[in-house]
């Protein structure tokens, strides 16, 4: 018999990437959307899975809707990646993020107790709790100090699954998962926004790319990598918490020469340094220790940041290719 589960964000990168995953092993998916007059599922649609996955309307932030959708999916496992997901703008939107990235973790392993406690519940951490490093390399044991409210609102979802875990015998892990990219990323990240800006002065439709700090430090993974991660610690005997990165970190500097080199450009010609886009508190350098997640669930990244990187610079050329043929 194959095993149901719901997916919040899956209109999101790591949603849809989860979502082919699971339908690739047999699963039926649920994926609990907020109902809007424009669907977003574009990611879902280029993975070729949007008609493969029944969709359940709530909200993060109404408890009641989660109930009803635990009690129509009666899932075995329940991935919760819905959230305020951008740093930047946690500061513009401090309230909405601690709702819907905060809160609705609570929620969510409310839904469980009350429904169905026996589901294996995964939550969606993040490196961004760790913020002002207490440690040149971040493991399990690292001390968090979040340096956002997004950061923050990730903190108090980390900790109430832990505490569901402890208090009610609740399957709860938590992925403190570093950066990940894909062709799927949104544009409002930063490796997006440089692949796309690649795209686009490649084939002359844009004339530079403005951003913030390119000194800051970033551990960057593959999506597609990363959420094989997830599915891996819901199907061990013992909940518990896992760091998903690839040991390695890469400034914004270099990331921007690796994706102008290969399509023969010096970012050095095209890079503008814009004041607008520095955050009110930086975070400076991110470098997970993935070994803990290695020795337990077998999982290491595969894909390197160079293939990364070109993987989203190609799907960006095709992008903008089919938009200047369409004009």
């Amino acid at each position: 018999m194959s095993k149901s589960a719901i997916i919040t964000g899956i209109y999101g990168q790591d949603g849809a990437y989860l979502a082919k995953l699971l339908l690739e092993k047999n699963y039926k998916v649920y994926g609990f959307i907020a109902r809007r007059s424009t669907p977003v599922d574009w990611r879902l649609k280029e993975l070729d899975i949007n008609d493969k996955i029944e969709f359940i309307e709530g909200d993060l932030t109404d408890l009641s809707s989660l109930i009803r959708a635990v009690e129509i999916a009666q899932p075995d496992e329940f991935y919760n990646l819905g959230a305020q997901s951008f740093v930047g703008t946690s500061w513009k939107q401090p309230i909405l993020t601690a709702q819907s990235t905060g809160l609705g973790v609570l929620n969510c392993l409310e839904s469980i107790r009350i429904v169905k406690p026996d589901t294996k519940f995964y939550q969606a951490s993040t490196s961004e709790m760790f913020g002002l490093i207490q440690e040149p390399i971040q493991s399990e044991k690292t001390p968090f100090h979040p340096r956002s409210p997004y950061g923050v609102s990730k903190m108090f979802g980390h900790w109430m699954t832990i505490n569901y875990r402890e208090s009610f015998d609740i399957f709860g892990c938590c992925g403190i998962l570093f950066n990940h990219e894909s062709p799927l990323r949104g544009i409002e990240f930063v490796t997006r926004k440089v692949t796309d800006a690649v795209a686009r002065i490649k084939l002359g439709c844009q004339n530079d790319l403005h951003l913030g700090n390119i000194d800051a430090k970033r551990d960057w993974g593959f999506a597609g990598d990363y959420v094989e991660a997830m599915w891996m610690m819901l199907q061990q005997d013992k909940a518990d918490d896992y760091v998903v990165a690839t040991g390695r970190t890469t400034t914004v500097r270099d990331m921007c020469k690796i994706a102008f080199d290969y399509v023969d450009l010096n970012y050095e010609d095209y890079v503008v340094i814009d004041p607008k886009f520095y955050r009110p508190a930086e975070v400076d350098l991110l470098l997970g220790n993935p070994e803990k997640a290695k020795n337990i669930l077998g999982w290491e990244a595969k894909t390197s940041l160079e293939d990364l990187i070109k993987m989203m610079v190609d799907a960006d050329l095709r992008r903008v290719n089919n938009e200047l043929k369409l004009k």
